[in-house]
């Protein structure tokens, strides 16, 4: 069982690869990954609002694929916190209030300032960025990351895409030291 819980934030989960690639690490079981119907919301309506060639439909499934790829990932029971929460951004709170409430370690979010250390300290909770985050994952099993990242490449079929691509890709996405970190190892990818 994993030693460690992380909230991925809605910024996190769009774009799809970034996504992709947190899921598939989230596979590994190295950690508990964990999001709320909130937060599928936002992530949701931010591709439905950038992505007018995309369906509901296909973004709901989606979004019922991640839940069936990581088991017991939905927190529930976090409300009530949330109106007690105070953050630079209110919208922000239900995603503290489901971390506080499935006593997360970290939250996964790019935007540290909206997560300030100084309120996150209270709860045990720290923000970090997908590519410390990630990179904190290749440091516990580097080969479980690996595998997670060549499974990630080999899903791409339309178009196709080499491991050096992907990396690019994730690097421009903000995986700018995991994507260092891998292109070491993508020969073996």
């Amino acid at each position: 069982m994993a030693s460690f819980t992380a909230i991925y934030d809605a910024c996190v989960l769009y774009p799809a690869p970034l996504r992709d690639f947190l899921l598939r690490l989230a596979q590994t079981e190295l950690f508990r990954a964990r999001w709320t119907e909130e937060i599928h919301r936002e992530w949701m309506g931010a591709v439905l609002r950038d992505r007018p060639d995309l369906s509901l439909a296909q973004i709901e499934r989606t979004r019922r694929l991640m839940d069936e790829a990581v088991p017991d990932c939905l927190v529930t029971g976090h409300e009530p916190l949330v109106e007690a929460l105070r953050l630079p951004d209110p919208g922000d709170r239900h995603v503290l209030a489901a971390a506080i409430h499935c006593q997360a370690d970290v939250i996964v979010n790019p935007k540290r300032r909206d997560f300030p250390a100084t309120v996150l300290d209270r709860y045990g909770i720290e923000a970090q960025h997908p590519d410390e985050f990630a990179c904190h994952i290749i440091e516990l099993d580097q080969d479980a990351v690996r595998e997670a990242f060549r499974r990630q490449r080999a899903a791409l079929r339309n178009p196709p895409r080499s491991a050096l691509e992907l990396l690019e890709i994730l690097r421009r996405q903000g995986l700018i030291s995991t994507a260092e970190r891998l292109r070491g190892v993508a020969d073996l990818i």
